[in-house]
């Protein structure tokens, strides 16, 4: 069985830093020029609401619920910041980790899998011959993640630890713990196509991963499903869960997979952004204009100051053509 006779946790844990790199695209390289110095990140505890922290420190946010069962964590991060993850849940609470909830396959954002769920004890999995595999690897918390999460690993060779151990396919999944109800909804050919936003019906938070973020026009990760339709798809769905308490601010609040907590106002905006760069540039297509003649026409203006990136992973650029080869129908 894939990685049953791996005994050196060093090497094992090397090979888990390299796969959730293959994860986002990123060689060792290209992760050097990200100039993420992990040594110097600090991992920052934000109060949500009801029993909800945000995390933040390099990569996606996590999302933590605790309480009298135990600890529940939505994405983890890189693998170097496992150990300062850990002690900042562990500030928040002494109960086990129990579960490890990946809302998609980035490496940014389940780079931590395997330290945090070690940490952990298993409750149970989706997935008998998987779980059995687990057990001969030690107790540790159940990774919840949509089926083509488990697909994109396997298609990565990453390591077996880092695997889902409960996956689903279909369009939702519901767990209930510390006393709250929690969705885990399936947003397909959105950001990729294993995208999930998580619920805390409760606490009224909704993680999103990276279907919404507010620090860059979003990354469409073609290569792996993601459409510019399918992220406003999303964001629709999380504005139809989100009740605002009035003028569509406070009530639901919403962690985004980078960026600050925000609520429903925010969201319809970058829905209306979205929307508008999509029948902008739809419409230039329909006109017959080339790629070059779009990216001229500042199709993302009023909005380049906030979102617009220059350089750097995502660029402004890099957005507006890729909108345009699936408005456009043109291979990427």
């Amino acid at each position: 069985m894939i990685m049953k006779n791996l005994t050196n946790r060093g090497a094992f844990r090397r090979l888990a830093v390299a796969s959730a790199l293959a994860l986002c695209g990123l060689s060792q390289q290209g992760l050097a020029q990200m100039d993420i110095d992990f040594d110097a990140v600090e991992i920052r505890t934000v109060p949500v609401q009801g029993n909800i922290y945000m995390l933040v420190g390099a990569g996606g946010n996590i999302t933590v619920q605790v309480g009298e069962q135990g600890v529940l964590v939505v994405d983890t991060m890189f693998e170097p910041l496992a150990d300062k993850v850990l002690a900042a849940i562990r500030e928040l609470s002494d109960k086990p980790i129990q579960y490890v909830i990946n809302t998609h396959a980035h490496g940014d954002h389940v780079g931590g899998n395997i330290p945090i769920a070690d940490a952990g004890i298993t409750i149970a999995t989706g997935n008998v011959a998987i779980e059995i595999a687990v057990d001969e690897l030690g107790s540790r918390a159940a990774i919840v993640a949509h089926e083509n999460v488990l697909l994109d690993m396997i298609k990565q060779d990453s390591p077996f630890d880092m695997w889902p151990t409960s996956s689903f396919f279909t369009d939702s999944k519901d767990l209930h713990f510390n006393g709250e109800a929690i969705q885990i909804l399936h947003q397909p050919y959105a950001h990729t196509d294993g995208d999930v936003i998580i619920h805390f019906r409760r606490s009224d938070v909704i993680a999103t991963g990276d279907l919404f973020q507010t620090l860059s026009f979003p990354f469409i990760d073609v290569s792996r499903g993601g459409t510019l339709q399918g992220i406003i798809d999303a964001a629709n769905r999380i504005i139809d869960i989100a009740v605002p308490e009035r003028s569509q601010e406070g009530g639901t609040l919403i962690v985004p997979g980078h960026g600050r907590i925000t609520d429903e106002f925010e969201l319809v905006e970058y829905r209306d952004m979205l929307t508008i760069i999509r029948d902008r540039v739809e419409i230039l297509v329909d006109e017959g204009a080339s790629l070059d003649e779009v990216k001229d026409m500042n199709v993302t203006g009023g909005w380049n100051n906030r979102y617009g990136r220059d350089s750097g992973f995502w660029t402004t650029e890099q957005f507006v053509e890729t909108v345009y080869r699936e408005l456009s129908g043109q291979d990427t």
